[in-house]
């Protein structure tokens, strides 16, 4: 199973609120791209401290940190040149991404839908989930797609909940074709929500 770092938990605002820095060049031999931290992505967050779990969450937000916005000061080196004689400069600039933690893989790899009890700490390497660990992290003993953490998401009160949920929703209608109309009921319940609620 191939595991691709995105990057590390540097900060929480709740016990599933995470912020992720994803890795610049040069501090992992294959940084990744744009489209490994895509809104509606699953990662894993790896418990150093407690071998073979790890949390699982979904990217919901993505900020941009740059120091030099607002800097209107003349430079002293082109943009190229600090490359070369102060590589730690551009190190300042970090994107950040808001991973909601909804549920985790214990030690055995059973997975579990809702809020773990444990947390992640300062530096805890976070990854992408792969294809087979998204189904084996839905997927119910009767074979069908299982979403008990919708109600955990829709407690944030965050105007992307519902885009993400959608996102997620068609991201299961690719791994279980056979559940495509139910899951399409939840969409369109969610996306007439999404229009109504805002207006009422």
């Amino acid at each position: 199973m191939m595991h691709r770092p995105i990057g590390k938990i540097v900060k929480s605002n709740s016990h599933v609120d995470y912020v992720c820095q994803v890795y610049n060049s040069g501090e992992t031999p294959h940084p990744p791209d744009p489209t490994d931290y895509a809104f509606g992505g699953f990662v894993a967050a790896e418990l150093e401290a407690h071998s073979g779990v790890a949390l699982v969450g979904l990217i919901y937000n993505t900020l941009l940190m740059n120091p030099e916005f607002g800097s209107l000061g003349p430079r002293l080196s082109p943009r190229d040149e600090v490359e070369i004689f102060s590589p730690d400069y551009l190190a300042e600039t970090a994107t950040l991404l808001g991973v909601i933690c909804i549920g985790w893989f214990d030690a055995q790899g059973q997975a579990h839908q809702g809020v773990p009890a444990l947390a992640a700490t300062v530096n805890c390497p976070v990854r992408l989930l792969s294809t087979d660990e998204i189904y084996a992290f839905h997927v119910d003993a009767a074979g069908e797609p299982q979403l008990r953490y919708t109600p955990l998401l829709l407690a944030q009160k965050h105007a992307l909940v519902a885009p993400l949920l959608m996102a997620v929703i068609d991201r299961l209608s690719e791994l279980f074709p056979h559940s495509r109309n139910r899951l399409a009921v939840m969409r369109n319940n969610l996306a007439w929500k999404s229009i109504v609620q805002p207006a009422g």
